[in-house]
């Protein structure tokens, strides 16, 4: 991997631990021998640590909380025993219904079960809105027939359960996925209805990267004596270089300029936190005749899906987009992740530079703090638990401003110590 100039302060002596299990293989899980081939056609060898945990308390039915960020290998943690459990019965009506936040997770997840599910025949359908009427309909068929898996977003779910056709009686699984950022975007009702539908008798595994107080409220409401499995709660994966660039908000195109420009960079993502932001950033890359594209809200369907795809095919090397994809791609080889503003929200951060160093593998994640993204990015150091190497800006980029976030006082709740202003910090002279 070529690492962009700047990077050598935080890449030099940094050991990385593996993140798969170094005794265990997927041969020592009682999975169905149909499922099992297709893991090994896909690569699968030694499982991640929430899959060593979690596929075999799934394999006996018992409920599941997951704690797990994504690129943990959570998809595969509920997906393989799942398609065991349906393969061991009798397969009569949906045997598992899928929710999750985005179009793009539910047609991520739809690919790992054709991928895994090659062998066993296992049949599936991403079920989201943004369609038009044929799909719709070829929705209801999957609704109406013995679809072994269901994959939905809670909205599009909702529309289809509002028509009275579908029949959940025989589910035997039932699985929320990214819980947290579900009820972020105010779908709990919808969920709690969703679940007033299906089959009582049946198992739910419910993964979160999270445990706030209305995900164990969810919880109490839906499960029976779950299984709680944590894993690295809202930490970076180990394989993530994270630096930042503290920088005035107009040396920004410069600096990104400077980072992407003559590097042999074959996958980057550049987050922006609106769609404005977007176009901008997009725009300006452009004019550096850099290959680049974009993605919003504002695409599409199949506009997006044909951008992912010429990103994930390689044809696109730079992708910038808002939030709506930090926790929807599943990308393995993106060297390169950059914030080019600092999000609201300090889990955001965990997720966004969690597209990279996926699959037990190394990258890079930068961000580009302005002086009004201080305070938010204090928090974010607080929340991981370290604090990020600020690296130093280019000296042609001329003066930037001082680090100096105010910072919450021990004992003092809800209030702040403001550190003396501080003159610009100009870069040495080389």
């Amino acid at each position: 991997m070529v690492v962009p100039s700047g990077l050598q302060l935080i890449t030099m002596g940094v050991k990385y631990q593996p993140r798969v299990s170094t005794e265990i293989s997927f041969n020592s899980f009682a999975l169905h021998e149909d499922v099992m081939e297709g893991a090994l056609a896909m690569g699968f060898e030694k499982p991640t640590p929430i899959q060593e945990q979690a596929v075999p308390v799934a394999l006996e039915g018992k409920d599941i909380i997951g704690i797990a960020q994504t690129g943990t290998g959570k998809t595969a943690a509920f997906l393989l025993p799942t398609m065991s459990r349906i393969l061991q019965g009798d397969r009569k009506g949906i045997g598992a219904l899928i929710i999750v936040p985005t179009r793009e997770l539910a047609i991520q997840i739809d690919q790992a079960i054709e991928g895994l599910g090659y062998f066993a025949g296992i049949s599936s359908m991403a079920i989201y809105g943004g369609g038009d009427a044929s799909e719709f309909s070829q929705e209801k068929k999957a609704l109406t027939s013995d679809t072994d898996i269901i994959v939905a977003t809670p909205g599009r779910m909702m529309s289809h359960l509002n028509l009275g056709y579908a029949d959940f009686s025989h589910l035997k699984c039932f699985i929320l996925d990214e819980a947290d950022r579900m009820l972020d975007m105010g779908f709990y009702q919808d969920i709690i209805r969703i679940v007033k539908t299906i089959n009582s008798d049946r198992q739910t595994l419910l993964f979160s990267a999270t445990m706030p107080d209305n995900i164990r409220q969810l919880a109490k409401q839906i499960q029976k004596d779950p299984v709680q499995i944590n894993i690295a709660l809202s930490k970076p994966a180990e394989g993530i270089l994270q630096g930042a660039y503290v920088v005035f908000d107009h040396q920004k195109p410069d600096l990104i300029g400077h980072l992407l420009e003559g590097k042999d960079l074959k996958s980057v993502i550049v987050f922006s936190s609106t769609k404005r932001g977007v176009s901008e950033v997009y725009r300006m890359l452009r004019k550096k005749g850099l290959n680049c594209a974009s993605i919003s809200s504002d695409l599409e369907q199949k506009e997006r899906e044909q951008v992912m795809l010429d990103f994930k095919n390689r044809k696109t090397a730079i992708l910038v987009a808002t939030d709506v994809v930090s926790r929807g791609i599943d990308i393995d080889d993106i060297e390169l992740v950059i914030n080019y503003d600092v999000p609201n929200d300090a889990e955001d951060y965990v997720h966004r530079i969690g597209r990279t160093a996926r699959a037990a593998k190394t990258g890079v994640g930068l961000t580009l703090v302005g002086p009004d993204d201080q305070r938010k990015f204090v928090k974010i150091e607080q929340l991981i638990g370290s604090e990020i190497r600020k690296l130093q800006v280019p000296s042609d980029l001329g003066a930037v401003p001082e680090y100096n976030p105010p910072r919450r006082k021990p004992g003092n709740k809800g209030k702040f110590n403001h550190g003396r202003s501080k003159k610009p910090r100009y870069p040495k002279k080389r």
